[in-house]
């Protein structure tokens, strides 16, 4: 593949500040770069052209954006400008530098660290679909539980080519499986490259390690590296701070930033799901390095993949969110909508902790986030799936051949108790 001067150029400086991270980028990661053309040029002139700009494709009318009143009078609180314009390919700056603040107040395992501004998204897939763009190439190991959302197989394994490489989620306690997960790791090295998935809480069943598991997926990461692995970490973060019991509260981004050249973490988090704004679509990618060069450069080949993709992410919805994050009520009600998920967690608890379900089925171990999962004694998910369907109106998600995904954040807390014993009806049906 012939290389453009600019990404080689680009490349040269992550090799001279860690030549393992270039080592660990695709092929595609490695010819990215951003061009010298409209958006650079544009960019150039916003700073000096004082008299007329006549770069970037948007039309104007006294002095700002052109726009139509039938849509600004159901906007009348923003300013025209921080809705029409294109934003950065990188986000509005504003808003990246907000919510930098907002990842370091919330995981103080990143004082001290150096990590780069956070890049905005088109939400958390078009985040995770950027990592797999500049670090999966075809054949390379994904390493990831054996509980995973589906659209990790479309994003790493049918679009880049990623060979997929599960352990058990569960350890034989109900712990998190670190042993496995290193066992997965190790079982690489001759690869000398490994890609890890991590989301916690993961999607589907609703479960955060605890701090003690935290720190050693750390130490086995760490040990994959020094054992000449390189290990891309991707931090899928999408339920971030939805914890309701003992578990990690932070990201382990925090803790795997700048701790080893092999290693190179990425936090894909977003308002999503935090923000409870899942139309919306903002999310944020974000890299950690020692080295503001590196940084630099990898801001660089991020801004190519949004160029050449989705060439920005949209305005307004970044303009809504940068004013909540600004709101001093924020917090306040943020932590009213985390309890009321809480509580509805908690209900499920005492509910499927009544003996009254137990010839139907056992549930995976849940702390956080939006889902738990049901394991069926008997029977089959899918066909439990439709007959609730067909002859209860409850929809469910079937993963496999035992397990049942509920949303109870979906479910408000009254109706929680019909809505499982429905589904113990359901079971008892297909018995039948």
């Amino acid at each position: 593949m012939l290389v453009n001067p600019l990404a080689q150029e680009i490349n040269s400086i992550i090799e001279q500040e860690n030549p393992n991270l270039l080592s660990a980028m695709s092929r595609l990661g490695k010819a990215l770069y951003f061009p010298k053309g409209i958006l650079s040029q544009a960019a150039e002139a916003s700073k000096k052209a004082n008299k007329f700009n006549a770069t970037i494709g948007i039309a104007t009318e006294k002095g700002g954006p052109m726009h139509l009143t039938v849509i600004q009078e159901t906007l009348t609180a923003y300013k025209p400008s921080d809705l029409y314009p294109y934003a950065p390919p990188t986000g509005k700056p504003a808003l990246r530098q907000a919510w930098k603040e907002k990842m370091l107040k919330e995981n103080p395992s990143l004082a001290c660290k150096k990590i780069g501004l956070p890049i905005v998204t088109n939400a958390l897939t078009h985040g995770l679909s950027i990592a797999a763009d500049l670090f999966v190439d075809e054949g390379d190991p994904l390493i990831l539980p054996d509980k995973q959302w589906d659209n990790y197989d479309l994003t790493f394994t049918v679009r880049r080519g990623a060979q997929s490489i599960h352990f058990p989620l569960y350890a034989e306690d109900g712990a998190f499986n670190v042993a496995g997960m290193s066992e997965a790791l190790l079982s690489q090295k001759k690869h000398g490259k490994a890609i890890l998935l991590l989301n916690f809480p993961i999607n589907p069943t609703g479960y955060t390690p605890s701090d003690e598991d935290g720190n050693a997926i750390v130490a086995a990461i760490t040990e994959a590296a020094e054992s000449g692995m390189t290990v891309v970490v991707i931090c899928d973060d999408a339920y971030f701070g939805l914890f309701f019991e003992e578990s990690l509260t932070e990201s382990l981004f925090g803790r795997l930033a700048n701790i080893h050249p092999r290693i190179i973490p990425i936090k894909v988090d977003g308002a999503t799901k935090e923000n409870y704004v899942w139309g919306f679509r903002v999310g944020f990618i974000t890299f950690a390095s020692d080295s503001d060069l590196l940084l630099e450069a990898l801001e660089k080949k991020t801004m190519s993949c949004i160029r050449s993709s989705i060439s920005s992410s949209p305005h307004p919805s970044q303009s809504f969110i940068l004013r909540a994050l600004e709101s001093p009520d924020i917090d306040a009600q943020l932590d009213e909508k985390r309890n009321i998920l809480k509580r509805r967690a908690n209900r499920v608890k005492v509910l499927l902790n009544n003996d009254r379900f137990d010839d139907a089925w056992t549930y995976y171990p849940f702390n956080s986030g939006y889902f738990m999962c049901l394991k069926l004694i008997d029977g089959n998910a899918e066909q439990l799936r439709l007959h609730l369907l067909d002859h209860y109106g409850v929809g469910t998600i079937a993963i496999g051949k035992t397990d049942l995904r509920i949303a109870f954040s979906c479910i408000e807390e009254d109706g929680l108790e019909e809505l499982f014993n429905l589904i113990y009806q359901a079971v008892h049906d297909l018995r039948k």
